[in-house]
């Protein structure tokens, strides 16, 4: 068994595209409309979805917003250089909402950015945390 994507609601998908596509670099993979359920699914990542884990973006055509519930936590996505990824992603017109830095009762280093529907996306310097791992 492995993990083949994670699952987010949207409420603008264009929106959304431009975001994981054009500010953290992910590739639209595939995107098919549904129209008797009204939505769409898109799905973004970093490489094909045989090999890699991808981000399934759900866009129901009657919903512009959700909440986002209490239970969500993060996307974690690995990065060489924090620093660096943190200004491209603020220079693409990206929200950095935590500075990287250490984390809490912890030495690996990590960002937060927001995406357009407000979800969290945790950037990881890798090879940052104790155990070698990112």
């Amino acid at each position: 068994m492995r993990l083949l994507h994670t699952m987010l609601r949207v409420g603008n998908l264009d929106r959304s595209l431009a975001f994981y596509t054009e500010v953290l670099g992910m590739t639209l993979l595939r995107r098919k409309d549904y129209p008797g359920g009204r939505f769409t699914l898109a799905f973004v990542g970093y490489g094909p979805e045989q090999d890699h884990t991808v981000l399934e973006l759900t866009h129901n055509w009657d919903t512009t917003h959700y909440a986002l519930g209490e239970g969500y936590g993060h996307i974690a996505l690995g990065v060489d250089d924090i620093h660096a990824t943190c200004e491209a992603i603020r220079a693409r017109g990206g929200r950095v909402v935590r500075e990287p830095g250490p984390m809490k009762h912890g030495s690996t280093v990590i960002a937060f950015v927001e995406d357009p529907d407000g979800y969290k996306v945790e950037l990881i310097q890798l090879g940052s945390r104790a155990d070698g791992a990112a």
